[in-house]
């Protein structure tokens, strides 16, 4: 009796001194933010793969050290959970790279400029195409303008042998000229084109004489675009790879691609299959293919276990944006009186689809800016609610930017999660009281305390390549409300500020949340992926200004170290 207690006893002491399996990398000598309330913060992270194996002290990480284990000094750099972009279009990302980009043009001038050089490297009937361009961001407006838009002469002069469309920082409009029109048959008297345009929700805007300005605006954009040549697979393997390393700089290891067509899908999966795929994509389904979405809701979901390439959502474009104001109001443009804005989806087909959805396990992410629009939405999804309870249904609204009082509080209620982008109001709000009125947008515009405190999920994005991928834009307009600049002191309606906390699980472990992967990615735990986002400062402390001079120093997907700064 006692020989086998004395075994047991035996047997016990060299478990217990047994070494747990070595890991591949251990990361210290910094702050670790790990978005886990049993364990806010931690010494040491350890990896085994692509996943994480130990999160704890620094005494106790010892018992994962091995003779082959990478040990990765922060040398008091800040590490995060990787950080997740939830809205955002990672061709346009791409494309943003190879194409004119007029995201920091100061003027009308300085865009038509960007094009005259354009043209001069560009053969003869050549397109010139670009994206980012916004009037109302501009130091200095144009003599001429036409219902807040520049007009195209100007334009047209320096490329009369070249067709060129500049699309509006938004995607909601684009810009064309003489040569494009020409091409397009869009002139004083196409009354079939302007026809096509209103009744697609759409509208070309034209001055007093009837002449079309050169600004196209939602649908009406088609009118034009059906030209341009399209995309060659050569373009999109290149657009693809310079938008994944812009994630990497950028300290993106998860990316929501909201609305990939099925080109794009077939390229997604392309690179996943030959390995090459290192940004994480969730992805929509646009809603401008309805063969595509009815294909998938058919045939059913996409899940990747560990969260590579997953297929489950899909994207309604449901308004424009409050740029080009095609954002739909209930009220009146405070800038242009009797427009109201307009859908760009019949909400009949927003109703089937979230039907559709419901019963085929689909998230619906309804893309809505206007506070009609927002409302239109959830009246939809509760009616489908209703009929068809799903408690885990994660149901979206993209950007929900401005909204009645009223319908803050149906978010929580109807637990439909409100992705926004945080950047859009450093950017947008100086200019956008100007649209709604000071009453509407106090009351009711970038609600994310509202709406956190409604019970909702609260995500974060940038809308990529409507503003720039950089998270840390986004970050401090979610916790200051104030311009890149700093201003205003205080910031804008400072009640809805967020904390930092919150700031940071937006874009980690609630962004998670919002692609269903939270057991999988966006906090640091044993078992989870093994991304992360290294900074160059503490996000969580340091003074606001220091928060945009923040860089990312190093960025991990899957334990493998894809981006350091040198």
């Amino acid at each position: 009796m006692r020989l086998c207690l004395f075994l047991l006893l035996l047997l016990f002491a060299s478990a217990c001194q047994k070494k747990n399996p070595p890991a591949d990398k251990i990361f210290l000598g910094g702050t670790i933010y790990t978005v886990n309330e049993a364990q806010p913060t931690a010494e040491v992270v350890a990896i085994a793969g692509d996943s994480i194996v130990f999160v704890g002290s620094r005494q106790d990480a010892e018992a994962w050290r091995g003779a082959n284990t990478e040990v990765v000094d922060l040398g008091g750099r800040t590490l995060t959970p990787g950080f997740i972009e939830t809205h955002g279009h990672i061709m346009g990302l791409g494309y943003n790279e190879l194409n004119l980009d007029l995201m920091d043009v100061k003027s009308y001038e300085e865009l038509v400029e960007r094009v005259r050089q354009a043209v001069s490297k560009a053969q003869p009937g050549q397109w010139i195409v670009g994206r980012g361009w916004h009037q109302d961001k501009w130091d200095t407006k144009p003599t001429k303008m036409v219902k807040g838009f520049q007009t195209h002469e100007l334009l047209s002069s320096v490329s009369p042998d070249n067709p060129v469309y500049l699309r509006h920082a938004s995607g909601h409009a684009g810009f064309a000229n003489a040569r494009a029109m020409q091409m397009a048959g869009v002139n004083q008297l196409s009354v079939e084109q302007l026809r096509e345009a209103n009744s697609e929700g759409g509208e070309i805007i034209r001055d007093d004489l009837g002449n079309p300005t050169g600004i196209f605006n939602e649908r009406a954009q088609s009118l034009i675009t059906r030209f341009i040549p399209e995309s060659t697979t050569e373009s999109d393997t290149q657009a693809l790879e310079l938008a994944m390393q812009a994630c990497a700089r950028n300290g993106i290891t998860s990316f929501h691609d909201a609305g990939a067509s099925r080109a794009n899908i077939d390229l997604f999966h392309q690179f996943k299959a030959e390995g090459k795929l290192t940004t994480n994509l969730y992805v929509m389904i646009t809603g401008f293919d309805s063969d595509l979405i009815y294909e998938w809701l058919h045939k059913g979901r996409e899940v990747d276990p560990r969260g590579n390439l997953t297929i489950r959502a899909i994207k309604l474009n449901c308004d424009g944006a409050l740029g080009s104001r095609g954002a739909w109001l209930l009220e009146e443009y405070t800038d242009r009186p009797g427009f109201f804005g307009m859908a760009t989806l019949p909400m009949d087909t927003v109703m089937k689809i979230s039907r559709e959805g419901l019963k085929s396990g689909f998230q619906v992410c309804a893309h809505a800016i206007g506070d009609r629009a927002n409302k239109e939405i959830l009246d939809r999804y509760e009616i489908a609610f209703a009929e068809n309870p799903q408690p885990d249904h994660r149901f979206r609204i993209e950007h929900a930017q401005h909204m009645r009082g009223v319908d803050i509080p149906r978010f929580g209620q109807l637990n439909v999660i409100a992705a926004v982008q945080a950047n859009h109001l450093s950017s947008d709000r100086p200019w956008a009281i100007d649209r709604l009125g000071e009453k509407r947008i106090k009351e009711g515009a970038y609600m994310w305390q509202s709406l956190l405190k409604s019970g909702a999920k609260v995500i974060n994005g940038t809308d990529v390549p409507v503003e720039p991928v950089n998270p840390m834009n986004s970050f401090y307009a979610s916790v200051t409300r104030k311009t890149l600049k700093g201003e205003p002191e205080g910031g804008y309606e400072p009640e809805e500020k967020m904390t930092r906390e919150q700031a940071l699980r937006s874009y980690t472990l609630d962004a998670a949340f919002g692609a269903f992967e939270e057991k999988i990615k966006g906090s640091l735990e044993v078992g989870k992926r093994a991304d992360f986002t290294v900074f160059s400062k503490d996000i969580m402390t340091v003074a606001e200004p220091e928060i945009l001079t923040t860089e990312v120093v190093m960025t991990v997907i899957g334990g493998k170290v894809i981006y350091e700064k040198k």
